[in-house]
């Protein structure tokens, strides 16, 4: 027996609203799902049990010479009295590794600059003991640091290399105290050079008897960066 005209398009138009429901609820479930896996994953990222990227160490440093505010003294013992005088530092730029004590560079000072407050006994030194005129620079390079270098706050170490004095490369030790705060270090060293051992013209003469040894004082400071500022 056949279904009245009616019945059928009523059959129909039920048949087609219940797909559309499924539809939407499969569309419906697809996008809560979404959600529910993006919402897991944020959850997951911010975890605090996930571990840290690793950090790479700053562990390279250069140290730059501000010579408007760094000297060097010198005394030299006499029969007479005591000379005291000083030299002015050209430049300087040294590269550490804290962590294994490498370092390289060079400081600078100008050997024409040196003076004692005697115009005599100065232009004397330059002329005949340092020969300035041909010996323009005196050189340190260091090559190695025995003991550790703090990242902040006060070190001390012995620092190893080589020190051009009148042409000549001589081997020192040299104890050097250094202070690093932020992005700025200061050192300080004293030392002994033993000038007339190391070639310069001993300048005692029948009235004056004056030390083989020159003290020397170092006063340092300036700019630091570390590796992650290059």
């Amino acid at each position: 027996m056949l279904a009245p005209p009616g019945c059928l398009e009523k059959k129909e138009t039920d048949a087609l609203c219940s797909q559309g429901n499924v539809y939407k609820k499969k569309a419906a479930f697809a996008i809560a799902a979404s959600l529910a896996l993006a919402v897991c994953l944020s959850a997951r990222a911010a975890s605090p049990d996930q571990p840290a990227a690793p950090q790479v160490p700053a562990s390279q440093l250069l140290l730059s010479l501000d010579p408007a505010h760094s000297n060097v003294h010198f005394t030299v013992d006499t029969t007479l009295h005591t000379v005291h005088g000083e030299f002015t530092f050209m430049r300087g730029s040294i590269e550490l590794n804290p962590d294994t004590g490498q370092v390289a560079g060079e400081i600078v000072v100008d050997a024409a600059s040196g003076q004692s407050g005697n115009v005599s006994r100065d232009k004397r030194m330059h002329k005949e003991i340092l020969e300035s005129d041909r010996f323009t620079d005196l050189i340190f390079r260091p090559d190695r640091i025995d003991g550790k270098v703090a990242l902040s706050g006060p070190s001390t170490v012995q620092v190893h290399g080589t020190f051009t004095l009148h042409g000549a490369d001589h081997e020192i030790t040299i104890p050097v105290q250094v202070d690093i705060s932020g992005d700025d270090w200061k050192s300080t060293a004293t030392f002994d050079v033993p000038y007339i051992q190391w070639g310069l013209k001993n300048p005692s003469n029948f009235l004056l008897k004056v030390s083989p040894m020159a003290n020397i004082g170092l006063e340092m400071a300036g700019t630091l960066q570390r590796a992650h500022d290059h």
